[in-house]
């Protein structure tokens, strides 16, 4: 069974120095950081690992390594996965001779229809220190780790080199210390690691080159910097990368994890529509249909999520009093009901050959871009025509919708028009690297006109269930009064953000705005 451990450490290396200058910079005095009262020296121990990835090297490439480690006091296999910059999770499982099923199903984004094989071997001499409290808690590890690095595809070298690394102690997430530290450790001439990890290292210095990293076979297809083509394509990849990020968090069931793979997705579709002339149409909308499919698949999950959290919010607003009947239980047997299987459906939606099909399709696509004339122009000739086009998109739907009256109908237009501005919004974020503050000053404006919408339709949705929830109550012959009165109160949530609507779109729309996004393409 594997668990899991997050680390957060840095990691620093010696200075390269000419033999006739002697030995490496010495470890500083840490007692000298804050909050650390001592070091304790806990001995040497020496580990042995074997790094395993794809021939190809894809793990490396999204910054996730897999080991089987003997040595020390966790021996096993290691997946470490990256969370944010200095954080990783590693997911651990029992020693045996082949990767474990549960690791490499990690990694089934990734590796797809390639196969795991060992790539470099290290074998480590490691000198372990505590970093303490006063009160003799450990703070931290710090490590000194003497390398040698064997690499184990065809062709591979070896190396060596020392580096040392501190991790806060389980339990400690004060990252000051590591500020510390790296402050003595920079004093004393030590500087933070080049790369991220020793396998990454390793792979640099002892690996054959890599396919594709010849200036002969290098992307003939790749736009100029500066180009509407390099832009789009950057942000593309951008969304595609957070798109395989996220894969091994959502089968984690971690917090948020399927909302942002599923926001991911309808980046690239919007960003495949609202560039049809940078990036050809006819090829990328088939992988957008495919991306629309794999949405409306996680939607199945977050949805339910969404609501789920959005009544019990309500019912706990609710006064004791005025909870008539076993509401909270009937919530909890309805949530169960409609959570039960959905869980286990997204995994399989991950683990089948639709989902890889399409993450090979938009690799593809990403590698060999089906590029138009216009990608070939200046960004701020071309992209603010796009994100303008979006903006009149927009404005008519929300048009449309403020001239009906109240009713289905408006709620049916107002949805419509929460797509629109997602679009819009997705469309100016894309921009802003290269149209700089207009874009990002009209997506921040777009974004309150799209919160405000989707608040209206989750609440429209909340009501149809609130009517069900009555429904049974009633034939239940329980008390339907508390289902009636938090309906009533969504009723009036989403008549006030009808109200407020004209105004926050009034803001998104100032036509001062709209100038300055259009001069940047002037």
């Amino acid at each position: 069974m594997a668990d899991t451990k997050r680390e957060i450490e840095r990691k620093f290396e010696f200075p390269e120095l000419p033999a006739s200058n002697g030995d490496q910079p010495r470890l500083p005095d840490l007692t000298a950081v804050p909050g650390i009262a001592g070091v304790a020296d806990q001995g040497v121990v020496d580990l042995d690992a074997v790094y395993y990835d794809t021939p190809d090297l894809r793990l490396d490439a999204g910054s996730l390594t897999l080991r089987r480690r003997t040595g020390g006091a966790d021996a096993g296999w290691h997946l470490k996965i990256p969370v944010a910059k200095d954080v990783r999770d590693e997911v651990r499982a029992p020693l045996s001779d082949e990767p474990p099923a549960e690791l490499t199903a990690l990694l089934r984004s990734r590796v797809r229809d390639s196969r795991l094989v060992p790539v470099v071997r290290l074998l480590s001499s490691r000198e372990v220190r505590h970093l303490l409290a006063d009160d003799d808690t450990v703070l931290a590890e710090l490590s000194i780790d003497t390398v040698r690095a064997q690499g184990l595809l065809e062709g591979a070298a070896g190396t060596a080199w020392t580096e040392i690394e501190v991790e806060l102690a389980d339990g400690v997430h004060d990252e000051s210390i590591l500020d510390g530290v790296e402050r003595q450790l920079r004093k004393a001439g030590i500087r933070p690691a080049t790369s991220a990890s020793k396998v990454a290292r390793a792979l640099r210095e002892t690996a054959p080159a890599r396919p594709g990293e010849d200036s002969e076979t290098a992307r003939t297809t790749e736009p100029a910097p500066g180009t509407a083509g390099a832009e789009v394509l950057g942000y593309l990849r951008r969304q595609r990368d957070a798109l395989l990020a996220h894969d091994p968090a959502v089968r984690r069931d971690l917090p948020d994890a399927v909302h942002q793979m599923r926001v991911a997705t309808r980046r690239l579709r919007s960003a495949f529509k609202s560039y049809g002339k940078v990036v050809d149409r006819a090829v990328t909308d088939p992988v957008g249909d495919e991306l629309k499919w794999l949405a409306a698949e996680l939607g199945v999950d977050r949805d339910r999520e969404v609501l789920d959290q959005r009544l019990r919010s309500h019912l706990k607003a609710v006064p004791r009093t005025l909870l008539l009947g076993p509401v909270r239980a009937r919530l909890r047997v309805w949530s169960a009901a409609r959570s039960a299987g959905t869980r286990r459906r997204t995994v399989d939606v991950l683990d089948g050959g639709r989902y890889l099909a399409l993450l090979t399709a938009l690799d593809a696509l990403l590698a060999d871009p089906p590029l138009r004339a216009a990608a070939a122009r200046p960004a701020a000739e071309v992209l603010p025509k796009a994100v303008l086009k979006e903006y009149r998109r927009l404005a008519g739907r929300t048009d449309t919708a403020l001239a009906l009256a109240p009713g289905h109908e408006r709620d049916l237009a107002l949805h419509g028009a929460r797509k629109a501005a997602k679009r819009a919004r997705y469309a100016a974020e894309a921009a802003t690297p290269a149209l700089g503050k207009p874009a990002k000053k009209f997506a921040k404006r777009v974004k309150a006109v799209q919160s405000l919408l989707g608040d209206h339709q989750d609440s429209v949705v909340a009501r149809e269930t609130l009517r069900l929830l009555a429904a049974q109550a009633h034939a239940a012959g329980e008390s339907a009064f508390t289902w009636g009165l938090l309906y009533g109160r969504e009723e009036a949530a989403a008549a006030w953000g009808e109200r407020e609507l004209p105004e926050v779109w009034a803001r998104a729309a100032k036509a001062k705005l709209r100038r300055r996004l259009r001069a940047t393409g002037s």
